[in-house]
């Protein structure tokens, strides 16, 4: 590789050439001392004046580049440009080329013009080991070594070639061989200092660069040679570890560094045990990568790779942030967001692993918590209380349950508990009911006192029965029956109910096919006057014969409906046929339909309503519409604006069974009601309590204050009706003291006859 041109090289380099010409000082003190010393012997054996004056120009060029050198060093090498670097270098050679010059003219001289041996061979031999040194002092100055091979050789060949003496002309004309192969002496020489000063500038760059990368990656390294010691650390891994000499660390034990190395590093003296396993495991490549937990707040993922001579690397990095956000999101995987217990696919899982540790046969249990009149809370408190709620009743279920059941939510206002019963007790029904009764109370949320009760169905079996598709089935069989026989009850389940579960489907596949095919029937109970001589309205009762099973109670088959969100069909079927029927009444016979409380939850129902109307031509009036005081608690707004909207067509509006709800005297005034129906449970033992009896007057009072129509339910006896009618309670008597329900047809007939009843004297008296 033939060395660039100093115009090529880069400034660096360039700057590292003429550096080299202007050090290595000594050699330029020895070299004039020779010089003059030589030139003075040469005087005394001659007596050539020429030379004193030659030993005079050796000391006037030595200090004028002395001076040169120490400017050299003096001045500011960083900003030195190209050209300030060439400047410098031609102040070197033509400083160098002057003592060349001096050597050669002295030679020359001596040859031609003293022609004295001692002088010529003193000389030449003089400047011939000066030459030499050319080649070690000035490789770095192509130019200095032309010129001074040039000042050297040039004035002893045109010397020998004066003298006309062939042997000197022959033997000078070789110095040209001689100067052409110091000249590529000195080439070499700078070649080869060139390549090594690229190469070493590279390596230089590579290891700054390796050093930069190795410093600033985001993982820790660890380098280890074959008997653990390490080679390489970088600056992350003393962060991560917590080391803070990076540089000591070199050529250390690596078990040592991780068990000493610290004095406050968070690992202690002594590893934990899984620890130095999983560090053993993956220097010997047991394990290529492993997750190392160091402290409650660090966890570092280790992975490790070895090469065929031994030397294993390990990378590292710090994980906590994602481990966190794997745990977070594993938590909400896992839990509920609101009440911070497990969700139902959790529990599974725990209640299968504990299972699985048990090591012998036994009973457990499983216990479902339905809180009862949630929706009422949802309803008249809002959803932020309701969820509120929810979380009381989990700190407390959670405080309950202990060590002894395992709680979790499985949905809305459900609570599902597992009791492992580890210790094989035989009181597991005990304790399950007594879990149950222990969640009944008071809660309070927001200033607010919540009386809650609790619906449960649990089921006990044997541990090694256990199936998780079959659990909650049977726990919510026995809920359901839990909340068919009384509110707040607990039920165990029972094979039976399965069978009584299969019924009721079939039992509500077969209630859809009826509603849709409108194969219900209606019948009629008549609401006379008090004195039994006229009828006002007639209720509109729905009624179901299976095929199979015969005659369906209304309270069976309208839970059903209300169940699976059909009543609304039964309520269309109701209106469209009680106002067919009632058309063929006379007039002004009213019929009355029963609205429930998914009936009121849209404004579907008034086109219900208007639409029966047109279809069979009754009059609005003749159309009273009841509603009971559940329907009325249920989104207030909305039921107001439904009934307001259906009076003003001029239909009747009706409280039915008031006094059984919840808040019905404060509604009074604000609803658009016309008609207030008692509840039959106020006019049962009026004849022999008189507590009752001063109820009853009492809610007539508030009634009537309010312009309000009475009409009182469940009069069954004669002497109910005597005391009734008696002091006036009532516009209009519903009960079997007058009439059971009864078909349209029976209605026509009894109307008939009342208006016969009625006219029959008048007829006799004018006969």
């Amino acid at each position: 590789m033939k060395p660039p041109s100093p115009n090529t090289v880069p400034t660096d380099v360039y700057l590292s050439f003429v550096s080299s010409l202007f050090g290595n000082r000594k050699t330029l003190f020895t070299g004039v001392a020779v010089h003059i010393l030589t030139y003075v012997i040469v005087f005394l054996s001659t007596r050539a004046n020429i030379y004193l004056v030659l030993c005079l120009a050796f000391a006037a060029v030595f200090a004028l580049r002395m001076y040169s050198f120490w400017l050299f060093d003096v001045a500011d090498k960083h900003s030195f440009t190209r050209a300030d670097i060439a400047r410098w270098e031609t102040r070197y050679v033509i400083g160098a080329a002057a003592t060349a010059s001096i050597l050669g003219i002295g030679s020359g001289y001596a040859i031609l013009i003293v022609q004295d041996p001692l002088a010529e061979f003193i000389c030449i031999a003089v400047t011939m080991a000066s030459m030499v040194s050319i080649v070690g002092r000035n490789y770095g100055s192509q130019k200095a070594i032309d010129l001074q091979t040039l000042a050297c050789c040039l004035p002893i060949i045109i010397a020998c070639l004066m003298s006309q003496q062939l042997y000197k002309a022959v033997v000078s004309i070789m110095l040209v061989p001689f100067g052409l192969t110091t000249r590529a002496m000195a080439n070499g020489v700078r070649e080869f200092l060139y390549k090594n000063v690229i190469a070493s500038r590279e390596i230089s760059q590579i290891a700054d660069r390796f050093d930069t990368a190795l410093n600033n990656m985001t993982h820790g390294l660890f380098m280890l040679d074959a008997h653990n010691r390490i080679l390489v650390v970088n600056r992350k891994a003393c962060e991560l570890l917590n080391f803070s000499h990076q540089e000591q660390l070199k050529d250390c034990e690596f078990d040592v560094v991780l068990r000493y190395g610290a004095r406050h590093a968070f690992i202690d003296g002594s590893l934990p045990g899984l620890i130095q396993r999983q560090m053993a495991q993956l220097v010997s490549g047991t394990l290529s990568r492993t997750l190392i937990q160091f402290n409650e707040d660090q966890f570092l993922e280790f992975s490790a790779s070895r090469r065929a001579d031994g030397v294993v690397i390990l990378i590292f990095e710090d994980v906590t942030v994602r481990i966190r956000a794997e745990r977070k999101i594993l938590h909400m995987v896992r839990y509920d967001p609101l009440t911070g217990l497990p969700n139902r696919e959790y529990f599974v899982e725990m209640v299968k692993e504990k299972l699985a540790a048990r090591s012998s046969e036994g009973q457990i249990g499983i216990l479902v918590l339905d809180v009862d009149d949630f929706k009422h809370v949802n309803d008249t408190k809002g959803h932020v209380t309701g969820d509120r709620l929810l979380v009381a009743i989990a700190e407390r279920l959670k405080e309950i349950a202990g060590t002894t059941a395992l709680a979790a939510r499985l949905v809305g206002d459900q609570f599902v508990l597992f009791f492992p019963n580890e210790g094989n007790a035989s009181d597991i029904d005990d304790r399950v009911r007594a879990l149950h009764a222990g969640m009944t109370g008071s809660y309070d949320v927001d200033d607010n006192s919540f009386r809650i009760s609790f619906s449960g169905g649990y089921v006990t079996m044997s541990n090694r029965e256990f199936r998780s598709e079959e659990w909650q089935i049977k726990a919510d069989l026995a809920l359901f029956d839990a909340k068919l026989r009384i509110k707040g009850g607990c039920s165990a389940f029972e094979q039976e109910m399965d069978a009584r579960y299969v019924e009721r489907q079939k039992l509500k596949d077969d209630l859809r096919e009826a509603v849709e095919a409108g194969n219900l029937q209606a019948v009629y109970q008549p609401m006379f006057t008090p004195d039994g001589s006229r009828i006002d309205c007639c209720e509109a009762l729905a009624r179901w014969v299976h095929p199979e099973k015969g005659s369906i109670p209304p309270n069976i088959f309208v839970q059903i409906a209300e169940e699976m969100g059909i009543v609304g069909g039964i309520t269309r079927f109701m209106i469209n046929r009680a106002c067919r029927d009632c058309v063929s009444w006379p007039a002004p016979v009213a019929v009355s339909v029963n609205l429930s409380a998914q009936d009121l939850r849209s404004n579907d129902i008034v086109g219900i309503v208007m639409e029966a109307l047109d279809a069979s031509g009754l009059e609005a009036s003749r159309l009273h519409l009841e509603v009971t005081e559940s329907c009325l608690m249920d989104e207030v707004a909305t039921v107001r604006s439904i009934l307001a909207d259906l009076r003003s067509k001029g239909i009747t509006i009706a409280i039915d069974d008031f006094g059984t709800g919840f808040s019905s005297l404060s509604y009074l005034d604000s609803l658009p009601v016309d008609v207030v129906k008692i509840d039959r449970s106020f006019v049962r033992d009026i004849t022999t309590d008189s507590r009752r009896f001063k109820l009853l007057c009492g809610i007539v009072d508030l009634s009537r204050a309010l312009s309000l129509h009475i009409v009182i339910e469940g009069v069954e006896t004669l002497e109910q009706l005597a005391l009734i009618v008696e002091k006036n309670l009532a516009d209009i008597i519903q009960g079997y003291v007058f009439s059971a329900p009864v078909s349209k047809e029976q209605v026509s007939g009894m109307v008939e006859n009342l208006v016969r009843r009625q006219s029959g004297p008048r007829h006799d008296h004018v006969a």
